[in-house]
């Protein structure tokens, strides 16, 4: 389970930066070992410091010479998903405790426990707001004190913290609020309109932080017309507010816009709008990862959108008996199994031969198997022992066509296609194949 705390952490203070300091416990300690500390900045992170963690304790020194900002704090991999942020101001030493069971708490910074108020109460207020219209309230003057109370929270909490790093989040979070009673419909219309108005967009701490990423998403994913009835409807409105912030955000740093298109492209993935991800790759992200030299970000783009779940296979070719054969060609199945294999893989060796047993008679079910092989000698002899197998060879091994085409990591891989021979499941074991092709 994905694990994200972001924390503002500031202090007011003079005189020249001092040998700053980030210390915590962390519970369980047995599952803790290692931190690692990356300033963020628009683009991406960079590298700090990084220490043990000792009976669930550890004490990490930030450099003298470090900017204040957003700090990510690693402590599993992978890396994308187990961090805590933080905003550090260079002379605070900052202390926390951390539970697998109970979260995070800050036990020294008073700024970040009044901005955890202001997030308290005003999404408190603003749940507030929605269940009014939810309950079909037609009370003005119930809803009037609802919309004054948010406007006044708003306004208390940017006064009382102006001059501070927090301050900035506070005032980008203020949203819309009507001067008169709206409906539901014309309200999320006006906020819809008004998403951008406060979002201070050229703020360098809140690009490095996920505040602005984070606006964005719920902007182009929430930000909808309450009468959608179809899928096509909802990807076409969704693809219209990724249009809509790519052009808000065209003028920020190439890095930002990168970061931000690519967490919308991973969103629309996740939720399978395989049309939004495309658009948003061919139409802004390619051209932005190109322009900034990460060729990289668009080959697994690439071979991701090749791979997906929906997606028609990639052809395979192989020859037997002097007679070539071909997935695209294969005669009509329920479903496909692809196995990318090696003979010299003591795992592959492991699982296939029971895999070929337990899948003898399903008539149902075709399976390719690809050797990525630096030679033919023993896989022709390992291969002669599984005869209910088509065999192709990949010869090069992890530089094979194949290899390459699959995005083949490691072996054994396999891949279950539909009758259409669309990608439906990528198992992880031999046992995962078994029980996705007996329910």
């Amino acid at each position: 389970m994905k694990l994200l705390f972001t924390f503002y952490i500031i202090l007011i203070s003079i005189g020249l930066h001092a040998q700053g300091f980030i210390s915590g416990n962390f519970s369980p300690p047995k599952d803790f070992k290692w931190l690692i500390a990356y300033e963020l900045t628009p683009s991406g992170e960079r590298y700090i410091a990084d220490t043990s963690i000792k009976d669930g304790s550890f004490t990490i020194k930030i450099p003298v010479t470090a900017q204040a900002g957003m700090y990510r704090l690693v402590y599993a991999v992978p890396q994308d998903e187990f961090y805590i942020d933080v905003i550090y101001n260079t002379k605070e030493h900052v202390k926390f405790n951390f539970s697998l069971q109970e979260g995070l708490t800050i036990t020294n910074s008073e700024e970040n426990k009044w901005y955890n108020e202001y997030l308290s109460k005003i999404n408190t207020a603003q749940d507030i707001l929605m269940d009014f219209y939810e309950n079909r309230s037609d009370s003005k003057e119930e809803y009037s004190t609802i919309v004054l109370k948010l406007k006044n929270l708003q306004k208390t909490y940017e006064e009382n913290y102006t001059g501070t790093l927090a301050h900035s989040f506070i005032k980008s979070n203020r949203t819309y609020l009507p001067k008169d009673y709206e409906s539901l419909a014309v309200f999320l219309k006006h906020k819809k309109q008004h998403h951008f108005d406060y979002l201070n967009i050229n703020n360098v701490v809140l690009q490095s932080s996920n505040f602005l990423t984070n606006k964005f998403s719920n902007y182009v994913f929430s930000a909808l017309p309450i009468d959608i009835k179809t899928q096509v409807e909802l990807e076409i409105e969704v693809i219209k507010n990724v249009t809509n912030t790519a052009e808000i955000i065209k003028d920020t740093p190439i890095g930002f816009q990168i970061k931000a298109l690519h967490q919308l492209w991973e969103i629309a993935g996740v939720n399978s709008m395989s049309n939004v991800a495309d658009y948003i790759f061919n139409s802004h992200l390619k051209k932005l990862a190109i322009a900034n030299g990460n060729q990289k970000m668009v080959d697994d783009i690439t071979s991701a959108a090749r791979l997906r779940i929906g997606a028609v296979s990639p052809d395979i070719v192989w020859e037997n008996k002097g007679k070539k054969h071909s997935l695209s060609t294969m005669e009509k199945a329920d479903n496909y199994l692809l196995i990318f294999w090696s003979s010299t893989c003591s795992h592959c060796l492991n699982e296939l031969p029971a895999l070929h047993k337990a899948l003898k008679n399903l008539s149902s079910l075709k399976i390719v198997a690809v050797g990525l092989e630096d030679d033919e000698t023993n896989w022709k002899n390992v291969s002669a022992t599984m005869p209910n197998f088509n065999h192709a060879i990949a010869l090069g091994k992890w530089e094979s066509e194949y290899a390459r085409t699959f995005n083949i990591q490691s072996t054994p891989t396999y891949f279950i296609l539909d009758s259409e021979k669309r990608f439906v499941d990528k198992p992880e074991s031999d046992k995962e194949v078994i029980e996705f092709l007996e329910n």
